[in-house]
């Protein structure tokens, strides 16, 4: 399945959300490992099986092995991160915030590939699953590494747009049922 046919499942209701698929697959702005590494590690993280298996028959002609390997890595590790630093962002103790994490993560120092992408990957997977601190934390290493807010920008238009597209026909399932 590829993007097309995806955009082609999304009903008339979220003409928008089809539209936006479209466009941010022809984005210019990100380097195509960042925007495939992107899509991939958005859609892993969205869940739904079919927004996942067309963003990755796609993605995977488009990402070497270890990009591919690499965009899941960072859906892996930061659904455990996001959790995880959420929840210490949130409690009104805010010891927990100063503990140390004792959570493995040797990933995020060896990604792979190069270190902005795996980051900018990281930082769509955090919107995704709604961590402030870990967005923060990503956006400024990538900042600092050389990307543009611009760039940030198109990675989180690509993040809420394959989420949406989730949430879509995850709902339009249930109404099957």
């Amino acid at each position: 399945m590829s993007i097309d046919e995806l955009r082609n499942k999304i009903p008339d209701y979220a003409k928008d959300i089809r539209l936006n698929l479209g466009t941010l697959a022809s984005e210019t702005t990100l380097t195509e490992q960042q925007k495939w590494g992107t899509f991939l590690a958005a859609a892993l993280t969205a869940g739904n099986r079919t927004v996942t298996k067309a963003i990755a028959d796609e993605a995977l002609l488009k990402l070497s092995p270890e990009a591919a390997t690499a965009a899941k890595a960072a859906a892996a590790i930061m659904g455990m991160n996001n959790v995880y630093y959420r929840a210490t962002h949130l409690m009104s103790d805010k010891n927990y915030a100063t503990m140390p994490a004792k959570l493995r993560m040797n990933i995020i120092a060896n990604p792979g590939v190069d270190k902005v992408d795996f980051e900018l990957w990281s930082l769509a997977v955090s919107a995704i699953n709604g961590c402030g601190m870990c967005l923060d934390s990503h956006e400024k290493v990538v900042r600092k590494g050389g990307l543009s807010a611009d760039q940030v920008q198109a990675a989180l238009r690509i993040a809420a747009s394959v989420n949406a597209a989730a949430a879509v026909l995850d709902s339009e399932a249930a109404l099957q049922d």
